[in-house]
């Protein structure tokens, strides 16, 4: 991989948003790691080296009702594949590692829903983030992550 986000294995970085509590998030950001959709593999194989990767949090805590709506980590993704971790109980969830940025701030979406491309004039916006990652055009990424370092 080449500079923060540079090209991966010959094709330009892709850009996504990942959904998680904020709670898990900074779990991940702390140890250096991204998890989706409860710790399936499948969607993390989309993802590779050089890849950018936002966390989008609906809320503070898993199923919270604060409506915490926003961008709560942003980074690149490292070298290396998905790997399996025992948490213990049977749960045995997939992770990507990822070198996260330090000087970001949460931003709170509502302020961005019309300037990003995958929202603009859409009332049902929230809709897009169901599955719990999905993939952005870089401009759309670019706004996110100035706005986050402006914080």
């Amino acid at each position: 991989m080449s500079g923060l986000f540079g090209e991966a294995g010959g094709r330009p970085p892709r850009a996504w948003i990942a959904v998680a509590s904020a709670e898990h998030v900074r779990r991940g950001r702390a140890e250096g790691f991204m998890q989706v959709c409860h710790g399936k593999v499948a969607p993390l194989r989309r993802v590779r080296p050089g890849d950018r990767v936002v966390y989008y949090s609906p809320a503070t805590q898993m199923g919270g009702k604060d409506r915490l709506q926003s961008f709560t980590a942003l980074g690149t993704v490292r070298d290396g594949d998905a790997y399996e971790v025992d948490m213990g109980g049977g749960f045995r969830p997939f992770r990507r590692d990822v070198d996260w940025q330090p000087s970001i701030r949460e931003t709170p979406i509502q302020p961005l829903l019309d300037r990003l491309a995958f929202t603009a004039g859409k009332t049902n916006w929230g809709a897009a983030f169901r599955f719990g990652l999905l993939e952005i055009a870089s401009d759309d990424m670019g706004l996110i992550a100035s706005e986050m370092a402006q914080r």
